[in-house]
This record gives structure tokens, C-alpha cells and sequence, in this order.
């Protein structure tokens, strides 16, 4: 409840917390515009490919020229500027730095960046959730082994359920499900780059007007992104997937309780404790009223009748029973809110959700029949989504993470709807990437399989 106290502190004692900042895209510029206002925070770099559209970032989201006119890290660290640079290896072995960003967005880059800031002593806040369900559970592991925090970022969705989710355990109720809100429909699994935008509800006018990117926004209207975040939060939190993935079941934020509790009792999910993202369209595509497309929710269970009592009293958005009641958030605000992770981490040690556990996974999924020779092209774009898959399932069958099914040939045709496994591909096994995945299941696989006995 004193974060803002403690950053004040820090500020008047001299001594903010240095950040240093890869990836100045959608993310970045929202994190920016409110770091330049949050005393005891000090950015003390962003790398960017493009230093000049970092510059301009900076000028667009209310930065003075001064703030980020810094010549080098000494001269940044000396007068409280920012220093701009294309060099991530640099800014990752700046004297000062405490915690790193990493907002790239490609899982293969993510996951070099964070090594090197492992290596280099550095706090890691992994915005690329892409890389996080790729090898996240590694990652946070090898930080904690270097006394080290890796940490999902506050402000993105699965962040802010984990903190959901811990709200609920710190009160003493069982977490039945928790997740979030999406535009869904099953024939979405089959959008592309050239559909995205009549499924998404937009113009193509008012998408390129907004610079919106058609193969990023595609991978949250076919199911990709869903899976990712779903992945990260089971994989953080110790809830498990359903068998079959995400359901996607249409509900307002009003029946989150009568619908995301298990069938047993009435509702869609096939277990206690797992992960299910809500539909803001029902399946004749019409609108549900009251939905939680941009929110977040979790449902807990009354264990004894005054409880139930309690939740039927207040009101708790419960369910016909009462055993059942959610609490959601109807928004969240992505990078204007890392300041919650970056002042977690640098005056508590303390992650805002980090991998525990390889619980859950995201394999590529063909989204039309695929012949042998086609080049997949990842998240968003035209052969395969990511679908949300048991850890122990995706071992078994031997599935290929959508992180690493891009810019890879098929070997053997697809139909659609299948998944794709590491043996349908030509896979560069010398990659950092795919060595780095290698190590994490093989060191999560017989822990895994342990844990579904």
C-alpha cells in the first residue's frame, strides 16, 4: 500500500531506481509517459533499432528534449537524463542499471536479453510475454539461482490476474478460475492479417489511421494471445489448463461466477482451479451485453454457509447459489501501470507474478490444411495459431511453442485444426532459442509428469 511513499523516499534520498528500457513501441511509449512523472524512477536508457523513433516517442508522449538528450550512460546517470542508443548490449552492461525491460515483442530476441541481464546482474521485467510462455519458467528460475528477480509486467493482463489471484489466496478462498475478457468466436481460429479487421469490428480505414499492425492484432482475435496470457498466469500462479484448452464461453461481467465454475456444479470448466478467457460475442455474434472484453476476473468458492451468507449480504456477484462469486476490473492500462512492477521489484524484491512452475503451453496450430514445404509465419499470420495446451500434453505428443513456429518449413502436410510438433519442422537446433527451450523441458519434464500422477 506504500509504494509511492517508498519511491518518494528513494527520490529525495537521491537514490531512484535505474531502468533501462528495450523496445520503444506501443508498450514503451505508455510506460514512458508516466515514468517522466513517477519520482524515484530514473530512466537511464532505451535502446531502440530505430534511436530516432525512440527520440520522437519521447517528444510524443510529453518528454522535454533535455530529459533525453544524455551523450552516454556516465553523462545520464550524472544528471538524471536518459541516454538513446540502438545498442541493447550496451545498455544492458550500463554501470547503474537495476532492472531491465525487455518490450521487444519476438520471443528469440526476448529470451537473449534476458540471459544477458541475468548474466550482468540485472532485474528483468519481461513485457514479451511471447518469450515468457516460450522459456519463462527457466528464466525465473536461473534469475532466482543468480539472487535475481524475473517478473511479468504490471499493466498487462497477466499481471494484473495474478494479483487477482493473490488477493483471493491472501484472504483465504479457494481460486476456482480466474482470466479475462476477449472478442472471440470459433471461426476466428481461422482469421488472418487480410480478415483481421472486419472480425475485430474496425475499418481498415480507422486501423491504418490508428498505425494499428494487422499480424499483432490478428493474434488476439484468433485465439493466440488468449492462450499466451492464459499460459502465463497457470504458469505463475499454479492453476492448470483444461484439457482441451480455452473454452471461450460467452459472459457478462454479471455471470462470470454462474459460468467460469465447473460443470459439476452447473458451469463450463472442466476442473477447480484453471484458467478461462470470456467471450464479449455470443456465437450468433451478437453483442454480450456488459461484457469484460479489455478486464480481467477471478471466481472464488464459499467453503461454509456463512460465507455464502456474507457473499449473498454484499452482493458479491455471485452465483445462483452463492457458493460461487467473482470479482473482476472491467480495464487495465498496460504500460502506464509497469510502474507497479518496477517499484515492486526495486524497493520489495518482489516479482508482480513469475514463472513456478511449466504448467501449461502454447503449440502452434494449423489454422487451414498446410502442405509440406510452407514457411510458417508465427503469431498472427496466416498458418497456425497458438492454442493453450496441458504442459504434460504438450510434452507428450511433443508440440512445437507457436514462439518458435516462425520463419520454420513444414516437413509433413497438416490438416487444419491439427497441431504442429517439433518433428513436422525443420528446426535450427543450433538457435539460442530452441537450445534454451530444449534445457527448460527437459529439466521441467519429469517434475511436470510428477505432478499429473
Amino acid at each position: 500500500m506504500n509504494l509511492a511513499t517508498m519511491l518518494k523516499a528513494r527520490a529525495e534520498e537521491g537514490r531512484p531506481i535505474r531502468v533501462g528500457l528495450i523496445g520503444a513501441g506501443k508498450f514503451g511509449a505508455m510506460f514512458l509517459a508516466q515514468a517522466r512523472l513517477t519520482p524515484g524512477m530514473h530512466i537511464l536508457g532505451i535502446s531502440d533499432l530505430n534511436p530516432e523513433r525512440a527520440r520522437e516517442t519521447c517528444r510524443r508522449v510529453g518528454w522535454s528534449e533535455e530529459q533525453y538528450s544524455a551523450g552516454n550512460f556516465d553523462e545520464a546517470r550524472r544528471t538524471g537524463a536518459t541516454f538513446i542508443t540502438d545498442s541493447n548490449d550496451a545498455l544492458i552492461k550500463a554501470d547503474g542499471l537495476d532492472v531491465l525491460i525487455e518490450a521487444t515483442g519476438n520471443p528469440e530476441v526476448g529470451i537473449r536479453h534476458c540471459l544477458d541481464a541475468i548474466e550482468n546482474g540485472r532485474h528483468v521485467i519481461m513485457v514479451n510475454v511471447e518469450a515468457d510462455v516460450v522459456a519463462g519458467p527457466l528464466l525465473a528460475h536461473k534469475a532466482r539461482q543468480a539472487g535475481l528477480v524475473y517478473s511479468l509486467a504490471y499493466g498487462d493482463q497477466p499481471a494484473i490476474i495474478c494479483e487477482h489471484i493473490d488477493w483471493a489466496r491472501a484472504c483465504g478462498f479457494t481460486v476456482v478460475s480466474a482470466g479475462k475478457g476477449t472478442r472471440y468466436h470459433p471461426s476466428f481460429h481461422a482469421s488472418t492479417p487480410d480478415t483481421v479487421w472486419q472480425n475485430f469490428g474496425l475499418s481498415p480505414e480507422l486501423a491504418a489511421r490508428a498505425g494499428n499492425n494487422p499480424k499483432m492484432f490478428n493474434s488476439f482475435i484468433d485465439g493466440t494471445k488468449s492462450s499466451i496470457e492464459m499460459t502465463a498466469v497457470c504458469n505463475a500462479s499454479g492453476l492448470t489448463p483444461q484439457p482441451n484448452g480455452l473454452g471461450f464461453p460467452p459472459a457478462s461481467c454479471y455471470d462470470l461466477a454462474e459460468i467460469c465454475k465447473p460443470k459439476a456444479d452447473g458451469g463450463t470448466l472442466s476442473h477447480e482451479g484453471t484458467t478461462e478467457v470470456v467471450s464479449s460475442l455470443n456465437r450468433d455474434m451478437t453483442p454480450v451485453e456488459h461484457h469484460l472484453q479489455i478486464g480481467t476476473y477471478v471466481v472464488i468458492k464459499a467453503e461454509d454457509e456463512y460465507v455464502r451468507h456474507c457473499i449473498e449480504e454484499y452482493r458479491f456477484f455471485p452465483d445462483s447459489s452463492f457458493k460461487y462469486s467473482a470479482m473482476y476490473r472491467p480495464a487495465h492500462l498496460i504500460g502506464l501501470e509497469l510502474g507497479i512492477s518496477i517499484a515492486s521489484i526495486g524497493l520489495r524484491g518482489e516479482p508482480t507474478g513469475s514463472p513456478t512452475g511449466f504448467r501449461s503451453d502454447v503449440v502452434a496450430t494449423a489454422k487451414r490444411d498446410l502442405k509440406p514445404g510452407e514457411v510458417l509465419d508465427g503469431e498472427g499470420g496466416y498458418c497456425v495459431w497458438g492454442k493453450q495446451m496441458p504442459a504434460t500434453e504438450s510434452l507428450r505428443i511433443g508440440g512445437l511453442p507457436l514462439g518458435l513456429a516462425q520463419n520454420v518449413k513444414l516437413k509433413t502436410a497438416k490438416r487444419g485444426g491439427e497441431p504442429v510438433c517439433w518433428s513436422d519442422v525443420e528446426i535450427d537446433h543450433d538457435n539460442a532459442a530452441v537450445r534454451i527451450r530444449r534445457e527448460m523441458e527437459a529439466m521441467f519434464s519429469s517434475k511436470t509428469k510428477s505432478q499429473a500422477a
